[in-house]
């Protein structure tokens, strides 16, 4: 199994930034891609970011293109979001996951992460 602990919320101004970062730890061969997913309160989990863990493609949510940027480091089997330009409807808990393939649907995920909360303030 794939335990995924993630950090690096926080509370920050409109236009700051933050970076997330997912530790995976256990038997993170299985892993694919990898995963950044964000949900407020009484709303369905969305998808935000993935990458392929071993080719290293790329996908994003239309709200977040150009101003988030996944990337990973597979020597410390760490994931990261780098989040520019950071708005208040970008408010939300974060949540890693881990999945068997490379996808933007929650579903093909079936490891995640406890979330870490991201607060924007305008």
């Amino acid at each position: 199994q794939v335990q995924l602990v993630e950090s690096g919320g926080g509370l920050v101004q409109a236009g700051g930034s933050l970076r997330l970062s997912c530790a995976a730890s256990g038997r993170t061969v299985s892993v694919s891609a990898m995963g950044w997913f964000r949900q407020v309160l009484g709303e369905e989990r969305e998808f935000v970011a993935a990458i392929q863990w071993s080719g290293g493609s790329t996908a994003y949510a239309d709200s977040v293109k150009g101003r988030f940027t996944i990337s990973r480091d597979n020597a410390k089997n760490t994931v990261y979001l780098q989040m520019n330009s950071l708005k208040p409807e970008d408010t939300a808990v974060y949540y890693c996951a881990a999945g068997w393939s490379f996808s933007t649907t929650r579903y093909q995920y079936d490891t995640w992460g406890r979330g870490t909360q991201v607060t924007v303030s305008s």
